[in-house]
């Protein structure tokens, strides 16, 4: 193993580690705490403040995993199409299977945070607090949220087997 390869898989992990664990302590921890906020307009301050500033650190660390998740294939020889990706008996393997969840959950995993930092996060953002619209759509980003967060506890369990060899 080259010490490139080990210090990609170390920020794969760790960008894992932020995102994913940031996830967690915002719905475990973070939300629960602003809502019993009050006035409703803070409430709405403080939940816009930590949404902005998670999205920034998000994104980072989704690019990071995108990145180095590259790389990482790139060292194991898995990116490559003739024989591998391109090979259905490849797809049919454990190694196959495992990294096939994984990518449609990272694609998934995109998608939803994608969706709920960009059209559901500000549209809450925007609503007058307190109101029935307000309430709505932070439940909806909150249902992503955590739909997002079962994405990487997925995504995290088909890494495991990737990196066990199925």
């Amino acid at each position: 193993m080259t010490a490139l390869y080990l210090a990609s898989v170390t920020a794969h992990v760790l960008a894992a580690m932020l995102w994913l664990g940031g996830m967690f302590f915002l719905g475990v921890v973070g939300a629960p705490v602003l809502r019993a906020v009050e006035p409703p307009a803070l409430r709405k301050h403080l939940f816009r403040e930590l949404g902005l500033r998670f999205r920034s650190v998000g994104w980072w660390a989704i690019g990071t995993l995108v990145t180095t998740g590259v790389i990482n294939l790139h060292f194991r020889g898995l990116l490559h199409w003739d024989g591998v990706l391109g090979a259905a008996t490849f797809w049919q393997t454990p190694v196959g299977r495992a990294l096939g969840v994984k990518l449609v959950g990272v694609v998934a995993m995109l998608t939803a945070s994608a969706i709920h930092d960009f059209v559901l996060g500000p549209r809450a953002a925007s609503a007058e607090p307190g109101s029935l619209r307000s309430v709505t759509l932070r439940r909806n980003a909150a249902v992503l949220a955590r739909a997002n967060a079962l994405l990487g506890v997925v995504i995290v369990l088909a890494a495991v087997r990737l990196a066990r060899g199925g």
